[in-house]
């Protein structure tokens, strides 16, 4: 049926197209005769092939590649490899070169690890013999200990002095209590004796250290356990503890003020000492305007309101008296609790009675005592208290041990944890030096004036 519709078969061909791989194949010449030579080699297989021994390797159809490009390495070239056993050479050397530095090096440090060795081994053992001789020197319970500087050591012992050497030492005797610690630095000690073997003695040249009194051994060593001592300024020690007065315990309070007596001691002044009953009263030993015995303000308070105790106490004429009361007026007062309130109802009569001196009034008047509610006994106790006494207990009194040689104590500091002191030195001998020099200039004089 055509695209109208009619049933008819069209009469017009329908042209076809050519082949274009036809059209090539009529393009190309003719077949040409097959070869009757022998076959080309293939150039793969060719270069696949071992040479055989004696050829040069060079010599090849294909030396210029399969395809006639240059495609060798550079390493195939002839004068490489005429050059082959000089680089091998080379190469040697230079391994060998490089082996024996390493080998050099492993054993520069392994000599010097020995001579540092047996120099630090020398050195210890001077330091513990050192030691001894200023252990023994100084009479000390406690080893010290000995530091010897530098390196190396046996370089500075082979010229018999020392450039630098540190020693610390612990719980030195110095009269009443003992020293916690001495440190310092010594600089330039000439060593008597042959060292490292046998130290003999020494002199130091320049001695600069400091000396420690420590506050905790100040209250186990002069017998006072009770107080404590603690730093109050820079000059200044402070006492606070309880002592035991007729079977009431008594809190101590006292200052000392902490001065260098001498150029070998250290001592202190004690003042402002006071003796507090907690609730009761405060005695200030001694005869100075602070000194006596004042009441608490809780004692007044009580007797302030409480009417036989105001009686009692206004019945001591001195008493009275620093009340501006006449002996008439306190007669009132015994007797009429409206005067008797009027004077103990004033505003500041409880600041009065605080600042009155009531011991000489309990002394003569002993029946009082039981009155404002006091024990008697207390009051004996602390009568038997002597100022000079209880400071001398509290005192300080820090001497440097009897040495030879020009020691000397200079700025003083109290600090946190004890009373510090700079010392400084010269010539200071030890050991066979120092008794060279005590047979040479006569025994050596006591430094705190001994």
């Amino acid at each position: 049926m055509t695209p109208h519709g009619s049933s008819t078969p069209p009469t017009t061909p329908i042209p076809r197209s050519s082949n274009p791989y036809e059209e090539l194949a009529s393009l190309a010449p003719p077949d040409a005769p097959e070869p009757t030579g022998p076959p080309k080699p293939n150039p793969y297989e060719a270069l696949a092939e071992e040479p055989a021994p004696g050829d040069n390797p060079h010599d090849h159809p294909y030396e210029e590649g399969p395809l006639g490009f240059s495609l060798r390495s550079d390493y195939d070239e002839p004068e490489y490899e005429d050059r082959m056993p000089y680089l091998r050479a080379v190469r040697r050397r230079r391994r060998s070169r490089l082996t024996m530095t390493v080998k050099l090096g492993i054993a520069c440090l392994a000599l010097l690890a020995f001579v540092a060795l047996g120099d630090r081994w020398a050195a210890l053992y001077a330091e513990g013999q050192a030691a001894d001789k200023v252990q023994e020197a100084l009479k000390l319970h406690a080893r010290p200990e000995v530091h010897i500087e530098g390196f190396p050591f046996l370089t500075q012992v082979a010229g018999d002095r020392l450039d630098h050497v540190e020693v610390k030492i612990p719980d030195v005797p110095a009269g009443r209590v003992s020293v916690a610690q001495v440190s310092g630095t010594v600089n330039d000690v000439r060593i008597v004796g042959d060292a490292p073997s046998s130290i003999k003695g020494a002199v130091l040249g320049r001695m600069k250290g400091r000396v420690l009194l420590a506050f905790d051994d100040l209250d186990r060593e002069l017998g006072t356990s009770q107080v404590k001592f603690t730093a109050g300024g820079r000059n200044t020690v402070l006492a606070d503890g309880r002592l035991p007065v007729a079977g009431t315990e008594v809190k101590v309070r006292a200052r000392a003020a902490v001065q260098r007596t001498g150029d070998h001691a250290v001592g202190t002044t004690v003042d402002n000492m006071r003796l507090d009953v907690p609730g009761l009263f405060r005695f200030v030993p001694g005869t100075g305007d602070g000194a006596g015995l004042r009441l608490s303000r809780p004692l007044a308070q009580r007797i302030q309101h409480d009417a036989a105790k105001a009686k009692a106490l206004f019945g001591v004429r001195a008493v009275a008296q620093r009340f501006g009361l006449t002996p008439e007026r306190a007669e009132r007062v015994r007797q009429s609790e409206d005067e008797l309130h009027r004077v103990t109802g004033a505003p500041r009569f409880v600041d009065k009675l605080m600042r009155v001196n009531m011991l000489d009034a309990l002394v003569d008047h002993p029946w009082l005592l039981k009155k404002i509610g006091l024990d008697p006994a207390l009051i004996e106790g602390l009568k038997k208290i002597e100022e000079p006494k209880l400071a001398d207990r509290l005192a300080l009194n820090l001497q440097l041990p009897k040495m030879p040689g020009d020691v000397r104590l200079r700025g003083i500091k109290v600090e946190k944890d004890g009373i510090r002191a700079d010392v400084t030195g010269s010539e200071v001998p030890f050991g066979d030096a120092a008794k060279k020099q005590t047979a040479a200039h006569g025994p050596a004089r006591g430094q705190a004036g001994g």
